[in-house]
C-alpha cells in the first residue's frame, strides 16, 4: 500500500482556499480557482506516493506505460554509466493500493 502524502504545493493551496490573502471577490472566482487547482493537481503534478506519475495517469491506466518507459531509461543510463550508480534504481511500478488518508488500524479492525 502506498500513501500519497501532501506536497508543499498542495498544502499551500489548501491554506489559500481556507485563508485567501485578499479573499475571493465572489463565489464564481473561488470556483474557478478551485477548478484550476484541481486540474493542475490531478493532471500535471507528479506525486511521489505514485512513483512520480499524476493521479490522472494512475486512474486512466497510463501509469504502467510511463513507469515501464522510465525503467528502460534508467536501465540504459545505468548500463552506460555504471559507476554513477551506488544503489539499484527505484522500483518504478504502480502500487496495488493508494490512499490519500489510509484508515487507522482501529478502523481496519472494525471493518473485518
Amino acid at each position: 500500500m502506498t500513501t500519497v502524502s501532501s506536497t508543499p504545493a498542495a498544502a499551500s493551496a489548501a491554506i489559500t482556499v481556507v485563508y485567501p490573502p485578499h479573499g475571493f471577490e465572489d463565489i464564481d472566482l473561488a470556483r474557478q480557482w478551485v477548478l484550476t487547482f484541481v486540474t493542475w493537481y490531478n493532471g500535471e503534478q507528479l506525486h511521489s506516493g505514485l512513483y512520480f506519475v499524476t493521479p490522472e495517469q494512475r486512474h486512466s491506466g497510463v501509469a504502467d506505460a510511463v513507469l515501464r518507459q522510465r525503467r528502460e531509461v534508467y536501465a540504459q543510463a545505468r548500463e552506460r554509466h555504471p559507476l554513477r550508480w551506488e544503489r539499484p534504481p527505484r522500483a518504478w511500478q504502480v502500487a496495488d493500493e493508494v490512499w490519500l488518508n489510509p484508515p487507522s488500524k482501529l478502523d481496519q479492525r472494525h471493518a473485518t
